[in-house]
């Protein structure tokens, strides 16, 4: 399946003709239930009798081929989407770029997006403005970053005891890159898969934390995740930050070698979302909320161990990710390899799609990257922080959608980042929530409280945002 092209789920029931439905006659309804097989024209008027009637049927949902589209997948396939009385298509795209401006346009309905791109779609950050939401969030954690063999040895030489330390710094790194500038030699490049991206984000912070400056120490391009590893062997970049299956792929290739994922970086963060423009939101409020129900449920049948290698194969699949089986399980079923000569290593929350509260939009990881966005000059004037990410994530909507599964979920729109070693429980919820670990690998804490307090503790930055003026908004 080419790029853009459109897939619906096998999991869908096949529809009947309106005259094989109305031949059927009402017995006919008794006997299968509503809801299960009724065509479109009826179904709406099925689900207005329960008091939320669907304002649109057919859905064209985006996926960008990574593993963590899987929620959108098995939502299709496992017939999640149809039960909440959709018929869903996955349409693969060929990069984020496509993605933002498809949802934009009203080309796609929604779509898998990275968790600062309904932020930065919103502000008109690389495009022209468009208020655009999220209400659901995709999966925690799942990304890594890879060098290239030749980088990798230079950095054991450079500094052998930083390279055996879990998790590995960015230490070994500034190292070659000083000598590589006082021997004169150009910049490295290493590649990002978009400029709002969480990876361009987690490159830059783990590099920023050894002194690296990431916009003069080296080059950073943007390259499409599944382009990433050919890439990498045509030597065309040194290393990348990407999600999975993309890390995974170079290693076992024998091409590069994973240093560190953003699981250890930052633990249990936020990575995709669910994202559509406002306009279509706010056109389409019950057909919204019946697609995260669809989610919701979808994410709590994926996180069950027992059910991970049949997500593998769904999501393997030519139509998806299209990559193989082998390569794909290898962090979907919690292990990780860092090396193709190595065994790979435990790392069981390296996916997280339902617990700890993983699906909950919320609005202080929302601040965490405006933050980000405000650190490295990509936004250029003051705004206020909580509005604006109160405009786009929106916790509100996830509620009201959850309210029909009774599950758990947070009575708190925010949380505090980095003050948690191991397993804690979230008691601000209309049950208690048991939640991972949530530590930056350099030991800072983020409170959306004082977020102005955290931008000034970086050293390494580029704001252009005057400080002085962005108190004086955030008051």
């Amino acid at each position: 399946m080419s790029a853009g092209d459109k897939y619906r789920g096998k999991g869908a029931p096949p529809q009947p003709s309106r005259r094989t439905f109305l031949r059927t006659g009402a017995a006919g309804i008794g006997a299968i239930g509503v809801g299960s097989l009724l065509p479109d024209f009826l179904r709406v008027g099925a689900y207005a009798g329960s008091g939320e009637p669907l304002e649109k049927t057919r859905l064209t949902f985006g996926i960008i081929p990574l593993t963590d589209c899987a929620v959108l997948v098995v939502a299709a396939e496992k017939g999640y989407f149809r039960k909440q009385g959709l018929d869903v298509a996955i349409s693969k795209e060929a990069s984020w770029a496509n993605i933002r401006d498809k949802v934009s346009i009203g080309a796609l309905d929604g779509a898998h997006m990275l968790a600062g791109m309904p932020i930065a779609a919103s502000l008109g950050i690389g495009a022209v403005p468009k208020p655009t939401v999220t209400a659901f969030s995709m999966d925690l954690n799942g990304n890594g970053i890879t060098v290239s063999n030749e980088l990798y040895e230079r950095m054991v030489a450079a500094d052998p005891q930083a390279m055996q330390e879990r998790p590995t710094t960015a230490r070994a790194l500034k190292k070659v890159i000083d000598a590589d500038r006082k021997a004169g030699r150009p910049p490295m490049t290493f590649a990002v898969v978009f400029p709002v991206s969480t990876h361009n984000y987690e490159l830059r912070y783990w590099m920023a934390s050894a002194g690296i400056d990431p916009d003069n120490d080296v080059r950073l391009i943007v390259i499409p995740p599944p382009q990433m590893v050919a890439n990498l062997s045509a030597r065309n970049i040194v290393g990348y930050c990407v999600g999975e299956p993309w890390n995974e792929r170079a290693v076992t290739a024998g091409l590069g070698r994973t240093i560190i994922t953003n699981y250890e970086i930052w633990n249990n963060n936020p990575e995709k979302v669910f994202g559509v423009n406002l306009e279509w939101a706010e056109k389409h409020p019950n057909t919204h909320r019946a697609a995260i129900r669809a989610l919701l449920e979808a994410a709590q049948w994926m996180d069950q161990p027992e059910n991970r290698m049949e997500v593998v194969k769904i999501i393997s699949q030519k139509s998806y990710v299209n990559a193989p089986e082998e390569v794909v399980k290898m962090s979907m079923t919690g292990t990780y390899q860092y090396g193709k000569n190595e065994a790979p290593r435990p790392l069981p929350d390296f996916n997280v799609f339902y617990r700890y509260a993983a699906t909950f939009p919320w609005r202080s990881h929302a601040e965490w990257f405006i933050g980000q966005m405000i650190r490295w000059g990509q936004i250029e004037q003051p705004l206020d922080i909580r509005k604006t990410a109160a405009a786009v994530y929106r916790p509100d909507i996830y509620r009201d959608a959850a309210k029909a599964l009774g599950i758990p979920v947070p009575t708190v729109d925010r949380k505090t980042e980095g003050t948690h070693a191991g397993p804690w429980t979230l008691t601000q919820a209309t049950q208690p929530i048991a939640m991972g670990p949530d530590r930056f690998f350099d030991g800072m804490t983020f409170d959306p409280a004082r977020p102005l307090a955290y931008l000034k503790s970086f050293e390494v930055q580029t704001m252009k945002v005057d400080l002085a003026a962005l108190a004086r908004v955030n008051a």
